[in-house]
Protein backbone atom coordinates (compact mmCIF):
# COMPACT_ATOMS: atom_id res chain seq x y z
CA UNK A 1 0.00 0.00 0.00
CA UNK A 2 2.94 2.37 0.46
CA UNK A 3 3.35 2.68 -3.33
CA UNK A 4 -0.21 3.97 -3.48
CA UNK A 5 0.78 6.84 -1.17
CA UNK A 6 2.43 8.53 -4.17
CA UNK A 7 -0.93 8.76 -5.91
CA UNK A 8 -2.75 9.94 -2.81
CA UNK A 9 -0.10 12.57 -2.10
CA UNK A 10 0.26 13.78 -5.67
CA UNK A 11 -1.32 17.22 -5.72
CA UNK A 12 -3.11 18.54 -8.75
CA UNK A 13 -2.78 22.28 -9.32
CA UNK A 14 -4.38 24.70 -11.75
CA UNK A 15 -2.39 25.63 -14.84
CA UNK A 16 0.69 24.14 -16.44
CA UNK A 17 3.92 23.46 -14.58
CA UNK A 18 7.56 23.05 -15.51
CA UNK A 19 8.12 20.06 -13.23
CA UNK A 20 6.27 18.40 -10.36
CA UNK A 21 7.16 19.49 -6.87
CA UNK A 22 7.33 17.36 -3.74
CA UNK A 23 3.55 17.08 -3.56
CA UNK A 24 2.92 16.60 -7.25
CA UNK A 25 2.24 20.10 -8.39
CA UNK A 26 0.93 19.36 -11.89
CA UNK A 27 -2.32 19.59 -13.78
CA UNK A 28 -4.33 16.44 -14.48
CA UNK A 29 -2.97 16.09 -18.03
CA UNK A 30 0.66 16.38 -16.89
CA UNK A 31 0.03 13.75 -14.22
CA UNK A 32 -1.69 11.52 -16.82
CA UNK A 33 1.31 11.73 -19.15
CA UNK A 34 3.64 10.56 -16.37
CA UNK A 35 1.25 7.88 -15.09
CA UNK A 36 1.03 6.43 -18.61
CA UNK A 37 4.82 6.11 -18.84
CA UNK A 38 5.77 9.14 -20.92
CA UNK A 39 8.50 11.58 -19.88
CA UNK A 40 7.19 14.55 -17.92
CA UNK A 41 6.22 17.55 -20.02
CA UNK A 42 4.41 20.79 -19.37
CA UNK A 43 0.95 20.94 -21.00
CA UNK A 44 -0.41 24.35 -21.96
CA UNK A 45 -2.68 22.94 -24.68
CA UNK A 46 -4.17 19.50 -25.29
CA UNK A 47 -2.48 19.52 -28.69
CA UNK A 48 0.76 18.85 -26.74
CA UNK A 49 -0.60 15.56 -25.40
CA UNK A 50 0.74 12.29 -26.85
CA UNK A 51 -1.46 10.93 -29.66
CA UNK A 52 -2.92 8.14 -27.49
CA UNK A 53 -4.81 10.76 -25.40
CA UNK A 54 -8.34 11.79 -26.38
CA UNK A 55 -8.30 15.51 -27.22
CA UNK A 56 -11.95 16.26 -26.28
CA UNK A 57 -11.63 14.35 -23.00
CA UNK A 58 -8.29 15.97 -22.12
CA UNK A 59 -9.73 19.42 -22.95
CA UNK A 60 -12.65 18.83 -20.58
CA UNK A 61 -10.30 17.46 -17.90
CA UNK A 62 -8.09 20.56 -18.29
CA UNK A 63 -11.08 22.88 -17.94
CA UNK A 64 -12.29 21.03 -14.86
CA UNK A 65 -8.77 21.07 -13.39
CA UNK A 66 -8.19 24.77 -13.99
CA UNK A 67 -11.58 26.00 -12.79
CA UNK A 68 -12.06 23.79 -9.73
CA UNK A 69 -11.26 24.66 -6.14
CA UNK A 70 -8.16 23.01 -4.67
CA UNK A 71 -10.37 20.46 -2.89
CA UNK A 72 -12.47 19.68 -5.97
CA UNK A 73 -9.39 19.36 -8.18
CA UNK A 74 -8.00 16.47 -6.12
CA UNK A 75 -11.06 14.40 -7.06
CA UNK A 76 -9.72 14.36 -10.62
CA UNK A 77 -6.91 12.01 -9.54
CA UNK A 78 -9.34 9.13 -10.12
CA UNK A 79 -9.23 9.95 -13.85
CA UNK A 80 -5.46 10.25 -14.32
CA UNK A 81 -5.01 6.73 -15.70
CA UNK A 82 -8.12 6.91 -17.91
CA UNK A 83 -7.30 9.78 -20.29
CA UNK A 84 -5.12 7.76 -22.72
CA UNK A 85 -8.11 6.50 -24.70
CA UNK A 86 -7.88 8.16 -28.13
CA UNK A 87 -10.10 6.52 -30.71
CA UNK A 88 -11.04 6.97 -34.36
CA UNK A 89 -11.80 10.48 -35.63
CA UNK A 90 -15.51 9.59 -35.70
CA UNK A 91 -15.48 8.53 -32.03
CA UNK A 92 -13.50 11.63 -31.06
CA UNK A 93 -16.13 13.79 -32.81
CA UNK A 94 -18.88 11.87 -30.97
CA UNK A 95 -17.12 12.56 -27.64
CA UNK A 96 -16.77 16.25 -28.51
CA UNK A 97 -20.48 16.46 -29.43
CA UNK A 98 -21.43 14.70 -26.18
CA UNK A 99 -19.35 17.16 -24.14
CA UNK A 100 -20.67 20.19 -26.04
CA UNK A 101 -24.26 18.97 -25.59
CA UNK A 102 -23.86 18.48 -21.83
CA UNK A 103 -21.53 21.33 -20.88
CA UNK A 104 -22.16 25.03 -21.15
CA UNK A 105 -18.58 26.23 -21.75
CA UNK A 106 -19.49 29.61 -20.25
CA UNK A 107 -20.32 27.79 -17.00
CA UNK A 108 -16.62 27.08 -16.42
CA UNK A 109 -16.02 30.73 -15.74
CA UNK A 110 -19.22 31.40 -13.81
CA UNK A 111 -19.21 32.04 -10.09
CA UNK A 112 -21.51 29.07 -9.46
CA UNK A 113 -19.36 26.55 -11.37
CA UNK A 114 -20.87 23.07 -11.03
CA UNK A 115 -17.87 20.75 -10.65
CA UNK A 116 -19.95 17.62 -9.95
CA UNK A 117 -21.87 18.13 -13.18
CA UNK A 118 -18.59 18.43 -15.05
CA UNK A 119 -17.38 15.16 -13.50
CA UNK A 120 -20.56 13.42 -14.68
CA UNK A 121 -19.96 14.68 -18.22
CA UNK A 122 -16.33 13.49 -18.03
CA UNK A 123 -17.56 10.03 -16.98
CA UNK A 124 -20.06 10.00 -19.85
CA UNK A 125 -17.45 11.02 -22.42
CA UNK A 126 -15.05 8.37 -21.11
CA UNK A 127 -17.76 5.73 -21.63
CA UNK A 128 -17.86 6.46 -25.39
CA UNK A 129 -15.50 4.43 -27.55
CA UNK A 130 -12.21 2.84 -26.57
CA UNK A 131 -11.33 2.68 -22.91
CA UNK A 132 -7.80 3.34 -21.68
CA UNK A 133 -5.70 0.23 -21.26
CA UNK A 134 -5.87 -0.85 -17.63
CA UNK A 135 -2.93 0.45 -15.65
CA UNK A 136 -2.20 -1.08 -12.29
CA UNK A 137 -2.09 1.25 -9.31
CA UNK A 138 1.40 0.04 -8.43
CA UNK A 139 2.64 0.95 -11.90
CA UNK A 140 0.96 4.38 -11.86
CA UNK A 141 2.32 5.06 -8.37
CA UNK A 142 5.80 4.02 -9.44
CA UNK A 143 5.75 6.35 -12.44
CA UNK A 144 4.41 9.31 -10.47
CA UNK A 145 6.96 8.65 -7.75
CA UNK A 146 9.79 8.48 -10.27
CA UNK A 147 8.76 11.84 -11.73
CA UNK A 148 9.09 13.32 -8.28
CA UNK A 149 12.73 12.26 -8.34
CA UNK A 150 15.12 11.05 -5.64
CA UNK A 151 15.18 12.79 -2.31
CA UNK A 152 11.54 13.82 -2.50
CA UNK A 153 9.63 10.92 -0.97
CA UNK A 154 5.90 10.96 -0.61
CA UNK A 155 4.58 11.88 2.78
CA UNK A 156 3.52 8.85 4.76
CA UNK A 157 -0.17 8.72 5.51
CA UNK A 158 -1.37 7.54 8.83
CA UNK A 159 -4.47 5.47 9.30
CA UNK A 160 -6.48 3.63 6.72
CA UNK A 161 -7.96 4.92 3.51
CA UNK A 162 -11.63 5.72 3.80
CA UNK A 163 -13.76 2.87 2.48
CA UNK A 164 -15.31 5.14 -0.17
CA UNK A 165 -11.91 5.93 -1.72
CA UNK A 166 -10.95 2.26 -1.64
CA UNK A 167 -14.21 1.33 -3.37
CA UNK A 168 -13.64 3.96 -6.11
CA UNK A 169 -10.27 2.42 -6.83
CA UNK A 170 -11.34 -1.21 -6.50
CA UNK A 171 -9.22 -1.80 -3.41
CA UNK A 172 -11.93 -3.12 -1.12
CA UNK A 173 -11.69 -6.82 -0.46
CA UNK A 174 -15.01 -8.29 -1.46
CA UNK A 175 -15.84 -11.95 -2.11
CA UNK A 176 -15.45 -11.26 -5.88
CA UNK A 177 -11.88 -9.94 -5.68
CA UNK A 178 -10.45 -12.06 -2.88
CA UNK A 179 -8.35 -15.08 -3.77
Amino acid sequence: MSDFDHILNWKLLAGSHTFPGIDGGTCINEAAIVACGFPYQSVVSVSAMPSCFSRPICQLAMQLNDNATDTQRQRLMLFVTRLACADTPAVERQRARYIDTHINRGQFFARDFQFDGGLRVLEGALAIGRQADPLGLDEAASRLGAARGPGTPAKKRTGLLPAKVKSWLGLLETPENVG
